[in-house]
């Protein structure tokens, strides 16, 4: 295993861990690994600014690397709605409604997010 590759996987579950101690000390109801990923985004972002290639970035190449991947990642969700399609069954309707309101609501904070960011006048 190359070294940029353990640098790069330390990266990743380092901002991972910084994401669940975050939640956990401040009781924010946001899953660990979403915080973490948060602290990655903002490690990276400080790195551009500072004038490095985040491209060649140890952790950004692992990620792609884990990305390549990622319907082998999928594998263990699929046996597990097959395992419980039963309880599913007797709770489909709040299953849809969750499912449809997290997709709006992502589609609107999406929407949201992507015109704040297209404001003209601001700068990349």
């Amino acid at each position: 295993m190359p070294t940029g590759l353990v640098v790069g996987l330390t990266w990743l579950v380092a901002c991972q861990l910084a994401g669940e101690v975050l939640v956990r000390l401040s009781g924010v109801p946001v899953p660990g690994p979403v915080a973490g990923m948060v602290v990655l985004l903002l490690a990276l972002e400080v790195r551009r600014r500072r004038g490095r290639d985040t491209e060649q970035d140890a952790a950004v190449r692992a990620a792609d690397g884990l990305l390549r991947h990622l319907q082998l990642l999928f594998v263990p969700a699929g046996v597990g709605v097959i395992a419980y399609l039963g309880t599913l069954r007797e709770a489909a309707v709040p299953v849809l409604v969750a499912m449809v309101g997290s997709w709006a609501l992502g589609l609107l904070v999406i929407g949201w997010t992507t015109r704040v960011l297209e404001r003209p006048g601001r700068q990349a």
